[in-house]
């Protein structure tokens, strides 16, 4: 009944427009769909930082793009956690003449604490962590690599005001800060999870980080992780898992075409092995019981590990269904965004709620895309 009301509450503001409408809006949909950019080689190495204000004019210069979707990672594990460097990402997107919708990667917060991202280290005759800093003695990163304080972070540069989106336009969604469980008020902490409807298809977010297992990697490389890292991984799983519920609802409530997962984890990377992947397996548990339940079309769009892919390793017969076997859901279909490298590309997905192609390389129900290199 909770759930109900949670998804009923949604679609009312979903479907009572004008909160999703956007000026120039032009039919049927498009988005420009990028991450793991920009990125460098070493803390020192600003190339594809200096490229993206052209990669924008490209996009903004795109006459059918009218939203930009960031799937996260906005530096490499290789750069530091800086709040210089988070709010000159944020001054750039500025430039974005559509909304953008972004939903935070492994790098900019759950990996800080790493040393090569200028963290730090345990120290194992201390039992202390002995951070890494510059030559005058200052913390290379936000507060010391803390994850929790670089997601913080994170969420005041890039999240300001609940339900905006960023960039140009004037773009609203819901935002799991205002629409969560009544019976969970800590989920009100993820302001970073949104849902919004376009074209009759419903889109959601979800703080998914790549890279360390859903943030099963001990912090500093301690012998074992903090209550603090247990506690903040088990809030923010429950909370997408219950966002999802919220998203799948909706779209069966408003009878929607279709629904599109956003997050940054790529939860079927052969390269993280079983134990990485383990940490994964609730959301995969999730996300093919609510394509099961909705039965239309399901997207699913990620990064995290940088190489373009478009499968479906949620069907039985997928070479990558061993990763989380004992599934097999046909109206499931995923995209891998490529990212991390130059020239920088963006998925151009189409969105034609009219459309019902059958699963392939490039189109999904009311789905199409092509990549875009500039």
């Amino acid at each position: 009944m909770k759930l109900l009301r949670v998804s009923q509450a949604l679609a009312g503001l979903l479907v009572l427009a004008p909160l999703t409408a956007h000026a120039g809006q032009r039919a049927p949909l498009t988005i420009a769909v990028y991450g793991d950019a920009p990125y460098g080689t070493s803390p020192t190495d600003t190339s594809q930082l200096a490229a993206t204000p052209a990669f924008i004019d490209a996009v903004n210069a795109d006459p059918d793009v009218s939203l930009v979707v960031h799937v996260g990672d906005i530096h490499a594990g290789k750069q530091y956690c800086t709040e210089a460097y988070d709010q000159a990402v944020a001054a750039l997107w500025t430039r974005f003449q559509d909304p953008l919708i972004y939903t935070p990667g492994d790098n900019e917060w759950a990996d800080c604490h790493k040393k090569a991202e200028g963290g730090g280290v345990y120290n194992a005759a201390t039992g202390a962590i002995d951070y890494l800093r510059d030559a005058s003695g200052e913390l290379l990163d936000y507060a010391g690599g803390d994850p929790i304080a670089n997601l913080d972070l994170i969420r005041t540069t890039f999240f300001p005001r609940a339900g905006v989106a960023l960039g140009g336009g004037r773009k609203f969604v819901a935002s799991q800060a205002w629409f969560h469980d009544w019976f969970h008020p800590e989920d009100a902490d993820f302001v970073e999870n949104v849902i919004w409807e376009q074209d009759r298809v419903v889109f959601v977010t979800i703080n998914l980080p790549g890279g360390s297992n859903n943030d099963q990697d001990p912090w500093y490389g301690a012998p074992a992780e903090s209550a603090a890292q247990a506690d903040e991984r088990a809030a923010r799983t429950a909370a997408d898992l219950r966002w999802l519920d919220a998203a799948f609802a909706t779209a069966r409530f408003t009878r929607a075409k279709g629904v599109v997962i956003v997050a940054q984890a790529d939860m079927w990377d052969p390269e993280k092995g079983a134990a990485h992947q383990a940490g994964y397996e609730p959301v995969v548990a999730k996300v093919a019981a609510g394509a099961t339940a909705f039965g239309g079309p399901v997207l699913m769009l990620n990064g995290d590990s940088h190489v373009y892919l478009s499968d479906n390793p949620l069907a039985a017969a997928d070479p990558l269904n061993y990763m989380h076997p004992g599934y097999d859901v046909p109206n499931f279909h995923r995209i891998v965004v490529h990212g991390s490298t130059t020239p920088l590309e963006y998925l151009k997905l189409v969105v034609d709620p009219r459309a019902d192609a059958p699963s392939g390389a490039d189109a999904f129900g009311p789905f199409r895309w092509t990549r875009v290199t500039e």
